[in-house]
């Protein structure tokens, strides 16, 4: 009885549940995200007019898209545009900032040593480990062929 009682409740949340506008969603994350690398390469070009290489730009320019995103996550913005764009602002790069930056003001509270410090990379942690991990590997295959 217990089940034939979840199975209808699961059954008519099933049919009063939204349907996700999937087309529309999709083309907000596309050129969302889109704009996001345009403003990257932005950054990147300015650099290359400043008098850096195309190779030496890169590595400021990611420092700069990371500040920008730091910087969007404290004043606010950032979560105001996530929410327009859904996955167009998970890009690794701005993505990863807001991340480590949202966890930092989350536990601000709890002081700089035990808050900002230890939980800063609760949710980027394993990204920070696996990257390292995955880039030694393949460094030392690099190295050895």
């Amino acid at each position: 009885m217990e089940d034939k009682i979840k199975n209808n409740y699961s059954q008519i949340a099933k049919e009063k549940h939204p349907k996700p506008p999937l087309v529309k969603n999709v083309l907000t994350a596309f050129f969302v995200g889109g704009f996001v690398c345009l403003i990257g390469q932005a950054v990147q070009n300015l650099y290359i007019y400043f008098g850096f290489s195309p190779e030496d730009a890169q590595d400021p320019t990611v420092a700069t898209m990371i500040f920008i995103a730091a910087l969007l996550t404290g004043l606010g913005v950032f979560d105001k545009i996530a929410k327009f764009a859904g996955a167009g602002t998970a890009i690794p790069i701005t993505g990863f900032a807001n991340s480590v930056t949202s966890s930092a003001l989350e536990f601000k509270r709890e002081g700089f040593v035990h808050g900002v410090a230890s939980k800063m990379f609760v949710l980027a942690g394993s990204v920070i480990v696996y990257g390292v991990v995955t880039a030694f590997f393949i460094g030392l295959i690099s190295a050895i062929i």
